[in-house]
């Protein structure tokens, strides 16, 4: 099937016997050569959109070290057209196999398409790293670039939890941040995750997939992007983000957009996005599989509020130190679904206070 919608990779510029030492990317990843290779017991598959951009970051990717053991990482070639018709079969079928998807694309309107691929689930929690939350609330304008648009206004599947990670102020409409936040969706600014990235993990861990517009880094980290800003993330700080995404036992792919391989003399972003899938990678590999569907491993922490006329449970996971709160959910009897959180949230509610996200949880689903 993957035969018909993908084109192989070029032997000449890509054999791995060329170059690459035994302990690099380009040694240890299974490749489609000629034709799709045994996808048996593989994590993770990258497909490229763009080849000449998808190609760019490849040849810095697989100089790369890969120390995860008895993990397989396959790079299964170029989508064939990049239409929106093509590109969600890949993805359904590669996450039907259990496998996890990173996408290669230049237009962040892809994101679409990426979005389009969990159509089958009734819900989607999505996280999205951008300098700008990409909403057109103007009946007057008509602009591709706000793809969310499309994404807010899809029925199937609904899109439940929106995440927006590092955005801007200077280039959002305080008015789309009004409706957003008021919606419950959870908006994060530049500032926020650099006083305290750790907070970002818990959002990041209830998406089901997340989208990296690289617009998000600094010019000076990532020139190779449309209309480069000097402000933005540093690129350490964008490792630590694709690493809490790798490690989320929920996120199923992530696709990183707007990489532009003519604007990028020097490889500094091919560079930059080699090393954020390199941190996503490891991420997935040392997954502890601890996403609650029981409370085996648990630890149950009940806090009394004095803001709330009932007791709010918190749970800590033993192998990874996480947390989750616990939210019976409206008009389902004794149903509750667990949220995450972190430890600061715990902290706020033994003192009667309530973070905003612990806020937006019991409004959403109580």
């Amino acid at each position: 099937m993957l035969n018909n919608w993908l084109s192989p990779l070029t032997i000449d510029e890509f054999a791995p016997t060329k170059s690459f030492t035994r302990t690099q990317f380009g040694r240890k990843m299974i490749f489609h050569w000629k034709t799709i290779p045994s996808l048996e017991r593989v994590q993770i598959a990258i497909i490229g959109l763009d080849q000449p951009d998808a190609d760019a970051i490849r040849k810095e990717l697989y100089k790369l070290e890969f120390p995860f053991r008895s993990f397989r990482v396959a790079d299964l070639g170029n989508i064939r057209n990049k239409n929106h018709s093509f590109l969600i079969p890949v993805i359904k079928e590669l996450l039907d196999s259990n496998i996890v998807p990173i996408i290669l694309g230049r237009d962040i309107d892809h994101s679409i398409a990426h979005y389009q691929s969990y159509h089958l689930r009734k819900y989607v929690n999505l996280a999205i790293v951008d300098e700008k939350i990409r909403l057109n609330i103007s009946k007057n304008q008509n602009n591709d670039d706000f793809y969310l648009n499309s994404l807010i206004s899809k029925k199937s599947p609904a899109l439940f939890n929106l995440g927006v990670l590092g955005y801007q102020a200077h280039f959002t409409s305080p008015k789309v941040i009004s409706d957003l936040s008021g919606n419950s969706q959870e908006l994060v600014r530049l500032g926020e995750i650099r006083k305290d990235i750790t907070e970002t993990e818990p959002l990041i861990r209830y998406a089901d997939l997340l989208t990296f517009n690289i617009a998000a880094l600094k010019s000076l980290e990532a020139p190779g992007q449309a209309d480069s800003s000097p402000s933005g993330l540093f690129s350490e700080e964008a490792c630590q983000i694709c690493r809490y995404a790798g490690l989320s036992d929920r996120l199923t792919s992530i696709g990183f957009y707007g990489y532009h391989h003519e604007k990028d003399a020097q490889q500094q972003t091919a560079k930059t996005i080699a090393q954020l899938i390199w941190y996503f990678t490891e991420g997935v590999k040392n997954r502890k599989k601890d996403y609650p569907v029981s409370s085996r491993g648990l630890t149950e922490f009940i806090v009394e509020n004095k803001n709330r006329d009932h007791q709010i449970h918190f749970w800590k996971s033993s192998k990874s130190g996480r947390w989750w709160l616990e939210v019976p959910l409206k008009g389902k009897g004794k149903r509750t679904e667990m949220v995450p959180c972190s430890y600061q949230d715990y902290k706020a509610a033994c003192q009667d206070e309530m973070t905003s996200r612990l806020l937006r949880a019991f409004h959403k689903l109580s």
